[in-house]
């Protein structure tokens, strides 16, 4: 028996291209199932039907998932214009015979936790906001950082075009005498800069920024510049966790 799931589903899981460009890819009329194309969305597909993108066969890849340590300096990204080092570099070629990429990003000059998967369902589920999957971060910030600031933090406010909110922050060390602070902050969304925006917003500077937790997972072990597979165990607790916080 074999399940069915919708076709522009199918191709973000396979990695062609993200949900919204598979439907675009749809809609152009450059899919093809079974040798028909299909131009309308909505159409079910199970694994022995032949895709192809522009006559091009899609293939069911094995779906692999790692943790990695990312430095700061380096892109977050599968391949960089400038020809700069990305967080792909760091993988052997045995474990890059799979179009492996970034879930969500990490700033240039942001260390941390970084996930690297081909599974495009389990990156949707953990980069959109719905699903409120918990990211913290140890951030080191220069002002007058206070708890009325705490309050305002997690009380949330518009930044840009979203609403930004932590979901709870800890004052982990102080400097009264350089205005420093370390401080750990939990939110459950994951917008260009939205950390050091935050703290700009409380009149303080980011002045080092690393990601720490991603939902349950941490760097326990694991150095600058390394990673590992994940367990079977953590990624079924990474959709238990996302599907729990959708309902």
């Amino acid at each position: 028996m074999f399940m069915s799931e919708r076709l522009q589903k199918v191709l973000a899981n396979r990695n062609v291209a993200s949900r919204r460009k598979s439907e675009l890819l749809i809609i152009q009329g450059r899919v093809k199932v079974n040798g028909v194309v299909v131009d309308k969305l909505g159409t079910k597909v199970s694994s022995k039907d032949v895709i192809l993108v522009d006559n091009i066969k899609v293939e069911n890849e094995e779906k692999v998932y790692y943790i990695m340590n990312k430095p700061s300096g380096i892109i977050t990204s599968v391949s960089d214009e400038k020809k700069r080092k990305t967080v792909i570099d760091f993988f052997d070629e045995e474990n890059k015979k799979t179009r492996i990429y970034p879930v969500g990003r990490l700033d240039y000059d942001t260390s941390g936790l970084l996930l690297i998967t081909n599974d495009g369902e389990l990156t949707y589920k953990l980069t959109h906001p719905k699903f409120e999957i918990e990211k913290t971060y140890e951030a080191k910030i220069s002002g007058k950082f206070s708890n009325k600031d705490i309050k305002i933090l997690k009380k949330g406010f518009e930044i840009d075009d979203y609403f930004a909110k932590a979901r709870s922050v800890l004052i982990l060390d102080r400097n009264y005498k350089k205005s420093e602070f370390k401080v750990q902050i939990v939110i459950t969304q994951g917008k260009n800069h939205q950390v050091k925006k935050m703290f700009k917003k409380v009149n303080c500077e980011v002045l080092k920024l690393k990601r720490t937790k991603y939902a349950f997972l941490d760097l326990k072990n694991l150095s600058k510049g390394n990673y590992r597979q994940l367990k079977i165990h953590e990624v079924k607790r990474l959709y238990t966790i996302s599907n729990l916080n959708n309902k």
